[in-house]
């Protein structure tokens, strides 16, 4: 496909119903979004002082829990008061910690040209990751299986708007615990070529899924830890603790050179006060004091601060997601993201059981909090239901039909004011009694001029209602359908796959990871 070719959007509907037969979605291209605008900061400087201060008391005064006793350990040796498994640091020893962490790095997978930056202006988005359960139109709610994770990961792949391919998008229960990381990492690597996740649960699983991602992009051992090519998130353990999978698996990344991002999952009113500003300040607490640790060991580490920090309903005590509180709480932490010179993580979340209207506009609310915040990093950006117990296909497509559009309109040509922008001379061409439709100005642009959708439909009412009347969830299924129809796998080196199977067949004649059952 030639550059041209890929430039071009839908050129309108009868444009659109041509292509249609041809490939699922005339997509945008891969890009790299950078956020033009400033970063929507509710908190003046004595704000971001507040917490910060309240997240050093917390830090040297009550102290953070570590379940592990390397960490222990490593803390003893830095100077921290370390009693039993709580430990305390001062805020000299935090600060200086977190001033070696990089406001930027780079994350290189098997495809360099999919090479991702983290900090700055860079906003990534990645897929939906880690639930238990599958829902979409034909089936309904069932338990996640491995030909459902593998759908996801071809969506993965092939939306150019999806950076990064997170967690598991959906845990495939039909796979024994003990190799299900063996064979879900081989599809990510064989299916995709963006950069991927591995989970931080066990030795097993992080010394595995780092030889992977080395085998997959063919690199020697020591250019594999010289710089990041994968990444793990860990979560604390609110309040106040981290555990010790977690925290093993992020010792292990940052002594080979790999990305690490610390989210605290704080819930108001559960699992943090019910104050916004007490749960941000929990939160940046616990993200400090794991970050700390990395440094300590690794210094200069690649590392992110994320966020997930939201509200529970007080009549049910569910999570809620893409609330006006998880809004301001988001953009709240990108102020502090940006005091600690950190990149930040966030997520595209909602609470919903469907991909109905709430499940959209919950989504639309995280989405734009992440983009008002400086947010770097956005989780589960496509694919999210019922508080990450569910990942649906059709809510991918639909998502991604947002992220487009959230990707259009950060593109500078959208606002550009240069003369041919203003089209002065066109206005006066047209003049009062004309129409824009068939001037020159018009048809030289308007095959690009605007964004044009993959899962909208812009037709009124009697035309939508004479092509069948189907509604967006309907419309989502039929282009995920096409998609896997048509997916190929992109292109990898064999000798790579040769060498990354045997191994994965080796580890599994191994047994794997322990397990308890």
């Amino acid at each position: 496909m030639t550059s041209e070719i890929r430039r071009k959007r839908a050129g309108g509907r009868a444009g659109h119903a041509e292509r249609a037969g041809v490939k699922a979605v005339d997509q945008m291209p891969w890009r790299i979004p950078v956020n033009p605008d400033r970063p929507i900061e509710p908190m003046g400087p004595e704000g971001v002082q507040a917490i910060h201060k309240g997240a050093m008391r917390i830090l040297s005064e009550i102290g953070i829990r570590f379940l592990n006793d390397e960490a222990l350990e490593l803390f003893k040796k830095a100077g921290c008061k370390v009693d039993g498994d709580t430990v305390r640091m001062d805020e000299d020893f935090v600060m200086e910690m977190v001033g070696r962490a990089p406001a930027e790095f780079t994350v290189t997978p098997r495809n360099p040209e999919r090479r991702l930056p983290f900090g700055g202006k860079h906003i990534l988005f990645g897929n939906v990751s880690s639930p238990p359960n599958y829902w979409d139109l034909e089936r309904g709610k069932v338990t996640g299986f491995m030909e459902g994770f593998r759908d996801f990961i071809k969506l993965t792949q092939y939306f150019n708007c999806i950076h990064f391919a997170g967690g598991y998008p959906v845990e495939p229960v039909d796979v024994h615990a003990s190799v299900r990381h063996l064979d879900c990492l081989y599809e990510k690597l064989t299916l995709t070529d963006k950069v991927c996740h591995a989970y931080a649960l066990g030795k097993e699983r992080v010394e595995d899924g780092m030889e992977m991602v080395r085998i997959a992009g063919g690199l020697s051992q020591e250019a594999f830890r010289a710089a990041p090519h994968m990444y793990t998130n860990i979560n604390s353990v609110s309040p106040l603790k981290h555990d010790f999978p977690m925290i093993d698996g992020a010792l292990r990344l940052v002594r080979n050179g790999q990305a690490v991002i610390v989210t605290p999952f704080t819930l108001a009113g559960a699992m943090a006060p019910v104050t916004m500003s007490g749960a941000v300040t929990l939160s940046i607490a616990e993200a400090l004091a794991a970050i700390a640790l990395l440094q300590y060991v690794a210094p200069g580490a690649a590392v992110g601060i994320g966020t997930f920090t939201s509200n529970v309903d007080m009549k049910s005590g569910a999570p809620a997601f893409g609330t006006p509180e998880y809004m301001r709480a988001t953009q709240m932490t990108g102020q502090m993201a940006r005091f600690y010179k950190l990149p930040l993580r966030s997520s595209g979340v909602c609470a919903a059981n469907v991909p109905d209207g709430q499940a959209m506009w919950e989504t639309c609310n995280s989405l734009w909090a992440a983009m008002q915040s400086g947010t770097n990093m956005v989780y589960h950006a496509a694919g999210w239901l019922e508080g990450g117990l569910i990942a649906s296909p059709e809510k991918f497509v639909m998502d991604c039909e947002v992220l487009q559009m959230m990707q259009r309109y950060m593109e500078p040509e959208v606002w550009a004011t240069g003369p041919d922008e203003i089209a002065i001379d066109t206005i006066a061409e047209v003049g009062a009694e004309g129409h824009y439709f068939g001037c020159q100005h018009t048809q030289d642009r308007y095959t690009t001029a605007f964004y044009q959708p993959i899962a909208s439909d812009w037709r009124n009412y009697e035309a939508w209602q004479l092509d069948g009347a189907v509604w967006t969830a309907e419309r989502a299924h039929r282009i995920f359908k096409s998609i896997i129809a048509e997916f190929e796998a992109p292109p990898m080196d064999a000798g790579a796959q040769e060498e990354l199977k045997a191994f994965v067949d080796r580890r599994k004649s191994e047994g794997g990871a322990p397990t308890d059952y």
